[in-house]
């Protein structure tokens, strides 16, 4: 492998690293940072407003990478996490706070995006299934140390260090990669699509997605209306940001977006309530984060199972054990949810589990998605898969927090928390439909 070759790898590996300890660490710094900025009722905002920018942020970001090359939507999507990241470190207010994560959302979904493309242009197919293990490995070590350190910072420092601690691995990913990225080749319009993506129909499904979830935070007759104009902005503009061909119920590519979209849902819909739970129910948050960080080695076991030679499955086949994992691991914690005298084991073991399917169905989504796509539409085709995954995690956190705003007031805390990981659950049964209409995809790991 030449110097360059290697830059570009690590550096790829490093900006993954930075993308995960962000997303790790302020899931369990944010019980913290909503108890000292006030406005509990914003707290779903807090996570949704990171995804939901990221959607127009991948279409746009695959749009350009399609006509130009990756590599100039990535420096932009860098920087402006870099900047979402100090903004939300310096919040004062929820409000700003949001605004931060509102930017961190743009950057990371135009860094997100790239990140695949380069991946799929840099190196073949058999070396593809290693890399992601190795990026597997780069979202789990930030989970295993990420959600203790975060913990750690908050209670003897602050929220805000959290932020700051993000930013030196921006720019050694930049520093690192640099040299490789020159290396690759540029693309020009002749090599694009001649349908991309509108990009008025990504800001549409994510202002859409915005009206739901207010519907849902504020329960008034008021929020019929943006529930009306969030499904009709969905329900118009969402099949333009799929796969040509697209339908929910098609198979192919289709079917690997339905996956991709149910899957995170569920999971991040999970995540994102969990640690407010356990603390809810006294668990220091220490031990909250253990079980975040435990969910993580059950990702990066599920990662690199879908890259084992010996593991003689279809790559279709791997997808579909990971959705059973995770619906199997969402009903444990479901049941833990209703009984609170439930031991913090049986919490501990369903989300670990998720994990493993996320591990399994994440990569292999992806791998999909490279091997059913042309090499014209590949960026347009990688956005639609990350485009349902973010979609499905701001829709589902979404409905999570509405369940936490309709509940929390007037019920006890098994009724809110059973609820939501109950629906949760449900959902992870139809990525389970989904994946078994996916067809027959070639595993190029069996020969490596």
């Amino acid at each position: 492998m030449t110097p360059s070759r290697r830059g570009l790898t690590l550096g790829l590996l490093v900006c993954v690293t930075a993308v995960a300890f962000e997303g790790m660490a302020v899931v369990t710094a944010m019980p913290a940072a909503a108890a000292d900025l006030g406005d509990q009722e914003l707290y779903a905002w807090a996570f949704s407003a990171v995804m939901i920018p990221q959607l127009f942020a991948i279409a746009a970001a695959g749009r350009v990478a399609d006509r130009t090359g990756p590599v100039r939507p990535l420096l932009v999507g860098l920087g402006l996490f870099a900047v979402g990241v100090v903004v939300a470190a310096l919040a004062p207010t929820m409000l700003i706070l949001l605004v931060g994560r509102f930017i961190q959302g743009l950057g990371g979904g135009a860094v997100n995006l790239c990140l695949m493309v380069v991946t799929a242009r840099a190196f073949d197919p058999a070396e593809r299934a290693r890399i992601m293990t190795w990026y597997s490995a780069c979202w789990m070590m930030p989970s295993f140390v990420g959600p203790g350190i975060a913990a750690w910072v908050t209670e003897h420092l602050s929220w805000h260090w959290v932020f700051w601690l993000i930013l030196p691995f921006v720019g050694l990913g930049l520093a690192f990669m640099a040299s490789g990225l020159r290396q690759l080749p540029p693309r020009t319009d002749a090599d694009a699509p001649g349908d991309p993506v509108p990009l008025h129909a990504a800001a549409a499904v994510a202002i859409g997605l915005a009206l739901l979830q207010a519907a849902g935070q504020r329960l008034e007759w008021l929020s019929l209306v943006w529930l009306v104009v969030g499904l009709a902005l969905l329900v118009l503009n969402w099949r333009r940001l799929m796969p040509r061909g697209y339908s929910p119920a098609a198979p192919g590519l289709s079917a690997v977006v339905m996956v991709r979209l149910l899957t995170s849902g569920t999971f991040f819909g999970v995540q994102s309530f969990l640690p407010l739970m356990l603390t809810t129910r006294g668990t220091p948050l220490l031990r909250a984060g253990l079980v975040i960080t435990l969910a993580s080695v059950g990702w990066m076991l599920g990662s690199w199972l879908q890259a084992r030679p010996w593991l003689r499955l279809s790559r279709d086949q791997i997808i579909v054990a990971g959705a059973v994992s995770v619906a199997s691991g969402a009903a444990l914690v479901a049941v833990a949810a209703w009984v609170p005298a439930s031991d913090l084991l049986l919490t501990t073991v369903g989300f670990a589990t998720c994990g493993l399917g996320m591990g399994l169905q994440s990569a292999s989504t992806n791998l999909a998605t490279m091997q059913l796509s042309s090499e014209a539409e590949l960026g347009r085709n990688t956005g639609s898969l990350q485009v349902g995954e973010t979609a499905g995690n701001a829709l589902f956190v979404g409905i999570a927090g509405t369940v936490f705003a309709a509940l929390n007031p007037i019920a006890a805390t098994q009724v809110t928390f059973g609820t939501q990981m109950t629906l949760l659950a449900a959902v992870a049964l139809l990525a389970i439909a989904a994946s078994k209409r996916i067809g027959f995809v070639e595993n190029h790991s069996l020969t490596v």
